[in-house]
């Protein structure tokens, strides 16, 4: 025992040393390592991604196989969502949802931090979940593995934070690549949306990692496109005019999608959290009874799309799954099971496409290509209305099914579908979802370096309401206080701020015993961010009718940094504060 004591200094003088060289190297070899991480993080997540695509298809293909009984269909996808929605509450929290978003969050409010818990989580959870039949996608949670994948290699090999923040995007790029056989969009994705940047310094490095994951799918699962396609050709002008009319139709069906995922999540949201571990079961069962009659709503689907874009698919079918698969997809995904809506997006713009295109051709058959060419379209055209990103959009769909002659038609309904959906649903899905989880992911990167932060301003929050008592209860505790406006906390966590004339205007309204609660939205109260200009709270505080705020993190709009007053802002701008709390 005392040899092995005696020999524990000399063994961790030997490590401290390693880490000094290794540090050493770093600093000296930098852009090298950089280059050789970005092929190592390629190919892991290459491996991830094939991994992904052969247990849920393989899976999927052993739980409900073609022609299987009834009650399967109705079973699985119930006792999947059961299973996998404990885990996720009791274990993986982290891995619930699409990945996109917490994807950028990691990137924008946490240092590029993901840790190997949420990957081994986001990995199996998901898996299970879409091999069990919920029609949700595996492209958006192989974004969260890939970039998490990233983040672990960086942190483990020490180093810098700023480099692991730009590794991120490295692993989302090589995870798109492998899961859809698109490298080049891949690409085009991680800059457009996951960096909001196509001039970001890591494009070299995104490339790389993209092509090098794509290498290891094709070793692996062949060189395949996603879909087989015939060539199509535009028929007649006239056509052009259809597909405008299917990207007009695509943005509305974009809006519908996004207002009803939002809406049925918000409502999942507000429940008490110790019930979420049965949320996902709420989305098992729907998809299962849309499952027991028309089987074509389990799973993501991708053989049914290719008989759409094959022209082999009846009109009356392809319209019965836009409707059921928009409300199957949507309450999966706001209740809280892991998958992505990538691959639904493509689902619902092919089904809609074909739908589309099978009327005009029955109506204009000399005039019009086969329904199979609008199914194509339509894919693009969803997908642009729902995720927002037009130019990866089209170089996806080429790359998918590698057919030139949709690429003009793709432009125009690509145009309408965003246009009609920016019109409509202003803010994105992805920043809309990261809002309801509490994430405030910035709008863009501030340049004006002379106005004052309000983490210059800000002060450290000594007094507030506990979020359980009754309104009577609340409003005799602040006529004993200099303040007005008070911060309400539930078990260590923000979820409001009240002004005292609330308080009083509840007691005169006869609600005096209702919950505290019962007078704001926990989801959606005022705030800011330390980042923020002071003359944002400012307005705030006017638009609210309070003269505080609370300061919360990006990563969690309930974690509380601090507050700013109305004195505090009048002060910073050296302005007398009478009357102000």
């Amino acid at each position: 025992m005392s040899v092995a004591t005696a020999a524990d200094p000399g063994k961790e003088a030997r490590q401290t040393e390693w880490l000094k060289r290794w540090l050493s190297f770093l600093e000296r070899r930098e852009e090298q390592v950089f280059l050789g991480i970005t092929l190592l993080i390629g190919a892991l997540v290459g491996l991830a991604v094939v991994a992904f695509i052969v247990l849920t298809e393989r899976l999927g293909m052993r739980l409900y196989p073609v022609g299987s009984a009834a009650w399967r269909r109705v079973l699985i996808p119930v006792a999947g969502s059961l299973g996998m929605g404990y885990l996720l509450y009791r274990y993986f929290p982290n891995a619930r949802g699409s990945g996109v978003p917490q994807t950028k969050a990691a990137l924008y409010a946490r240092n590029g931090y993901i840790a190997l818990r949420t990957v081994l989580g986001k990995f199996g959870c998901t898996a299970a979940t879409l091999a069990s039949g919920i029609p949700l996608g595996r492209e958006g949670p192989a974004v969260q593995v890939g970039a998490g994948i990233a983040s672990v290699l960086g942190r483990a090999l020490r180093l810098r934070p700023d480099k692991v923040k730009a590794l991120l995007p490295v692993g989302a790029a090589a995870a798109i690549a492998a899961a859809f056989n698109t490298p080049l969009a891949a690409v085009l994705f991680s800059l457009e949306e996951v960096m909001g940047d196509l001039h970001a310094p890591v494009l070299g490095s995104v490339v790389l990692a993209s092509a090098t994951s794509w290498v290891v799918l094709r070793v692996f699962l062949g060189n395949q496109p996603l879909f087989h396609v015939p060539q199509y050709e535009l028929v007649h002008p006239l056509e052009f005019a259809i597909y405008a009319v299917l990207g007009v139709v695509g943005g509305f069906l974009s809006v519908a999608f996004t207002k009803l995922l939002l809406g049925m999540r918000r409502r999942f949201l507000l429940m008490p959290r110790k019930m979420r571990w049965w949320h996902p079961v709420v989305g098992g069962v729907a998809v299962g009874l849309m499952g027991w009659f028309v089987p074509q709503v389990l799973g993501v689907g991708y053989s049914y799309v290719g008989d759409a874009l094959n022209s082999n698919m009846a009109v009356k079918l392809m319209a019965l799954l836009v409707v059921l698969k928009l409300f199957a997809v949507t309450i999966s995904y706001a209740s809280g099971n892991a998958g992505g809506i990538f691959g639904p997006s493509l689902f619902l713009g092919a089904m809609l496409g074909g739908t589309i295109g099978s009327i005009a051709h029955h109506f204009l058959p000399a005039y019009t290509a086969n329904p199979g060419a609008y199914a194509l379209v339509g894919m693009g055209a969803l997908f642009a209305g729902i995720v927002r990103a037009p130019m990866t959009s089209v170089l996806m769909i080429f790359e998918m099914t590698r057919d030139y002659s949709v690429i003009v038609p793709l432009m125009i309904a690509n145009l309408a579908s965003l246009f009609i959906a920016s019109r409509f649903q202003r803010e994105p899905i992805y920043e809309s979802l990261a809002h309801q989880d509490g994430i405030h992911l910035p709008a863009q990167k501030n340049k004006d370096l002379g106005q004052r932060k309000v983490f210059q301003v800000m002060r450290t929050a000594t007094e507030d309401l506990a979020a359980q008592v009754t309104i009577r209860e609340a409003l005799e505790r602040t006529r004993s206080s200099q303040l007005h406006s008070w911060l309400v906390m539930d078990e260590g966590n923000v979820v409001g701020v009240v002004a005292q004339a609330t308080l009083e205007n509840a007691l005169h309204d006869s609600r005096a015993e209702q919950p505290l609660l019962s007078l704001f939205d926990t989801l959606e109260f005022p705030h800011v961010h330390t980042d923020h200009p002071v003359h944002l709270a400012l307005e705030r505080m006017s638009s609210a009718k309070v003269d505080m705020l609370p300061v919360v993190s990006r990563a969690n709009v309930h974690k509380l940094e601090g507050i700013i007053t109305l004195r505090d802002v009048l002060d910073s701008y050296g302005v007398d504060s009478i009357g102000a709390a």
